[in-house]
This record gives C-alpha cells, structure tokens and sequence, in this order.
C-alpha cells in the first residue's frame, strides 16, 4: 500500500446491475464483520463516509433490455466518482464496498477524476465484465463496465490485467483479443501460480510517463472459489483458492503501489454466517499490509 494513514470506506448498495437480489446489503455485511475496527487495529485512520444513495429497484423504470437501468447505474456512478475523487484529492485511500460490479465504472471514473489520467487496473473476476449492451445476452449491466469504461476513455485497455477468469462469454473472448486486455484465466493460474501473475500485473499496468501512479484493484468475491465464498450471486467454480486470494492482496500490498481499493458482489442472501463478507474483510487486511508474520 502507498504511504497513507487514512482509510475512506464509501458503500454502493447497488443491486441494479444483476438479475440475482441481494448484493445492495453487501455494504452493510461487510460493516458488520468488523471492517472499520480491524482496519483500525493496523495502525490506520479510518473514515466511514456512509453509503451513497441507490434508489429502490421498484421505485424505477427499467430501461432498454439491452442494458437494464443503465440511467439510474450511470447516476449513482456519478455520485460513486464524486465520492471516490474527493477521496484522492486529499490524499486519502479509498476502499469501495458493493453492491455489484456495475458500480466500478463510478469508481473507475473518480480515479480519473481525480488524477487526470486514466488508472492502472487489476481486475480480480470469474467474469471479463467486457460487454457492452450490443453484446450483452442478459442486459446485466454488472457484466459491462469494463467494455463501457473502455468505451468511455476512463480506462487504457493496456493498462487493464484481468485475472482469475473462468466464465467468459463468447463474445466477450473476442472484444478482450480485439481491445488488447491481458487476461489470465484460472487455467493460467493453474499453471504459472498467482505470484508469477500478480507481479507480471503489477509491471504491465505501469504508465511509464506517470511511474509513480498507484495502482487500482477491484476484487469481485466471485473470483473465489464458492466453496470458499459462497455468498456471491454469480458462482462458479474452480475459482481462486483462500490462499491464493490472499496471497495476492499481500503482493499488491508489498508492492507499494496499491492506491484504492473495491470489493463487490457479496450477497448476504447466499452467504452462510456472513462467511464471504468476512473472508472480504480478511482480504481487505491483507491488501492494507497485513501478513502473518
């Protein structure tokens, strides 16, 4: 992690990106196993800066098929970048709670706000997240914000590593050759190990005009095997082991670039004993430096 003593945690309890009910208490699961008080117990500043408003799904109009709610998710993405910039502006460290993925194209688009330019990604999923509405099956808009924030210029897709996929849709496959996104998929996880593929992330996403940018992870909980984390809304399996999860968080952190943080997917509905929102915080620890020893 960079050198900071202060950590904003910003919840989205956004279920309107997903067909499955359940991911907008996410934020509030991950309160309650303790994330403010065991980020405390590293030595660090913590401030909750609350939830950003997400209306009701029943209180909207569902829009195109092709890309359900899209208006209402770019709304609350605006106040999710607003949040998030403000965050960086003052040199505080932003841990992003969801809610589904949808809200990362907010995110995505507060470190750019804040910074000028667009941030380097590592992004931890079983799924690309790379349709658009043109070729989405579901019109889920979870599964998009990467192909809109490439899209939209908020993010480089040079400058974006995916890793852990494992359910890529086929027309997914073709806008990740087509865009030039390096992804590893568990298959490759299998093979070279998270540590030789963490590090190769860390080096990819470097702009070398702006070396010293932090990087930006965003951590779908579906990434993890749901053996492991089964309180998500899109499982499947032969996922990332607990030790390879947090292995990967205690990369990044030793790094020294990690800069923000998001966490989505986590449905309390699915979870047992709040296991997924647990493990989430776990990883949360481990991201913020953390170690065993």
């Amino acid at each position: 992690m960079l050198e900071t003593k202060r950590i904003e945690i910003i919840g989205v309890p956004m279920d309107l990106g997903a067909s499955r009910r359940g991911v907008d208490m996410g934020p509030s699961a991950v309160r309650y196993a303790s994330l403010g008080d065991r980020v405390r117990s590293l030595g660090l500043t913590v401030v909750d800066r609350g939830n950003v408003f997400v209306p009701v799904r029943e209180s909207v109009e569902q829009a195109a098929p092709n890309a359900r709610f899209l208006s209402v998710i770019e709304g609350v993405c605006r106040q999710v970048a607003e949040e998030v910039a403000t965050v960086v502006r003052y040199d505080g460290f932003p841990i992003v709670i969801g809610g589904d993925h949808s809200i990362a194209l907010g995110t995505l688009q507060g470190l750019k706000q804040a910074r000028g330019r667009q941030p380097g990604v590592i992004w931890i999923d079983a799924h690309a997240d790379i349709n658009t509405p043109a070729t989405s099956g579901s019109g889920n808009v979870h599964g998009m914000p990467v192909g809109l924030a490439i899209e939209r210029g908020i993010i480089d897709p040079a400058r974006i590593v995916m890793v852990g996929l494992r359910d890529v849709d086929p027309p997914e496959k073709e806008l990740i050759r087509r865009a030039g996104v390096k992804a590893y998929s568990m298959s490759d996880v299998d093979r070279m190990g998270i540590e030789a593929i963490v590090s190769s992330a860390i080096g990819r996403i470097v702009d070398p005009a702006h070396p010293e940018d932090p990087i930006h992870v965003t951590f779908d909980m579906d990434a993890i095997d749901p053996s492991e984390a089964p309180g998500t809304g899109t499982p499947v399996r032969g996922g990332l082991s607990y030790r390879e999860s947090h292995l990967a968080m205690e990369l990044l952190a030793a790094s020294g670039r990690l800069g923000s943080l998001e966490v989505t997917e986590i449905n309390p509905i699915l979870d047992i004993e709040n296991r997924t929102a647990k493990l989430a915080v776990e990883l949360i620890l481990s991201a913020l430096g953390k170690t065993i020893l």
